[in-house]
């Protein structure tokens, strides 16, 4: 039993329970803040200094909940890289570093945006922590269409996504990197343009979890279908392709 569940459980298996886990955390920890009253960008300071003093609990429970999250999400884009990459580099493409890439930089922007939480609960009432906090939120968009844009082409150009995510993908993108060039006007009036990075992130939801479904059903390579024509039909090529399907 153990054998079979190490066998199932391949590279590109474990990359896509981690974008199901991630979106799961991300959703989760929406789901116990917002309806708890956590501000939105470009919120009243009154707003934001009467939630973080009255909220500490729900701050740090929903810290809790991302550390793991963020692992999550680097384990899927490097089961992308693993997967695709040899192909990519017989191309001359780079989608999945690219992707990659962006997941590495949300990481390490909201990880700011989760200390600025933090500290705003021993300070609610700094401007300054607010403001830096809203900034960050705002940019991280440009991280997210970032992995979206590079995950969704190399995914699509090695057919492991089918065309409707690939366009899930990119208009997800679109509307994340729109609210990232506008986090001046977001900070200032949030409610005007807030909906554009909502509409993104649902779909970056959206995009996770479906990406995550995909990996879990993509079969490992076994070497031949990533031949060159001419490899696929030496005699030694083939041996060796007939001894990895085995």
């Amino acid at each position: 039993m153990l054998r079979k569940v190490k066998a199932w459980l391949t590279f590109s298996r474990i990359g896509g329970i981690g974008a199901i886990g991630f979106a799961t955390m991300i959703v989760l920890a929406n789901a116990i803040a917002v309806p708890a009253g956590q501000p939105t960008p470009g919120a009243a300071m009154s707003e934001v200094s009467a939630y973080f003093a009255a909220n500490a609990g729900i701050v740090g429970g929903t810290a809790m909940l991302i550390p793991a999250a963020w692992l999550l999400a680097t384990i899927f884009g490097a089961s992308v890289v693993a997967i695709t990459w040899r192909t990519e580099r017989r191309r001359g493409d780079a989608w999945a570093l690219v992707g990659f890439a962006g997941i590495l930089l949300q990481n390490g922007t909201f990880a700011a945006v989760i200390a600025c939480r933090l500290a705003m609960v021993a300070a609610p009432d700094s401007l300054v922590l607010w403001s830096l906090h809203d900034a960050l939120f705002g940019l991280n968009g440009t991280f997210l269409a970032t992995a979206l844009i590079g995950l969704t082409m190399s995914g699509r150009r090695s057919d492991l996504i089918p065309v409707w995510l690939a366009a899930v993908g990119l208009v997800a993108a679109a509307f994340l990197l729109a609210s990232a060039s506008l986090s001046h006007f977001v900070m200032q009036s949030g409610g005007a343009f807030g909906p554009l990075g909502l509409i993104g992130w649902l779909g970056w939801v959206v995009w996770l979890l479906s990406y995550g479904v995909s990996l879990i059903r993509h079969q490992p390579d076994s070497g031949c279908a990533t031949a060159t024509p001419d490899q696929r039909h030496t005699v030694d090529s083939l041996e060796v392709c007939r001894a990895r399907s085995r």
